[in-house]
């Protein structure tokens, strides 16, 4: 028998799907596919500012802080920013509920601060709930410019 008629009849044909993994710079091949994993879920961060603005009043009512400069400089915030968060209370109950119950998927946030602002622009409540109803149809970050000038145009009428 020759050494070339040995090498074809010791040589192993395995059929099937191979899968490759990476994890950091090392790669290797499982037999099945990796499960993808569970998507990340946490309260959004807009929700978490609500119940923040709720808490901070709270603590000012009791009378455990004195008012809200002395919240900013126990947070290292400034007396406008502790403003524009309990600012999010003057929002509609309605829309404060969506805000509180809205979660972040993998780090995407459902809506941002900056068109709640907008929202908050509505003197009544009516109005936020029409403008947020902009913003739902037209998501939260393409709807702020139009969320403006919704809640100006309502506050003239």
């Amino acid at each position: 028998m020759s050494a070339s008629s040995s090498a074809k009849s010791s040589a192993l044909m395995v059929s099937g799907k191979l899968h490759r993994v990476r994890k950091g710079h090392a790669k290797r091949f499982v037999g099945t596919p990796p499960v993808a994993p569970e998507p990340a879920r946490r309260p959004a961060r807009l929700a978490v500012m609500l119940a923040l603005a709720h808490k901070i009043q709270q603590a000012i009512d009791r009378g455990a802080v004195r008012d809200r400069a002395e919240v900013a400089r126990r947070f290292g915030l400034t007396r406008a920013r502790v403003t524009q968060l309990l600012d999010l209370r003057l929002l509609a109950p309605d829309i404060q509920e969506q805000v509180l119950f809205a979660e972040s998927v993998d780090g995407v946030e459902p809506l941002g601060e900056k068109a709640v602002r907008a929202v908050i622009c509505s003197m009544n409540w009516g109005q936020q709930q029409r403008t947020a109803a902009v913003l739902a149809r037209q998501g939260a970050e393409k709807g702020v410019g139009e969320a403006v000038k919704l809640a100006r145009s309502l506050k003239k009428a």
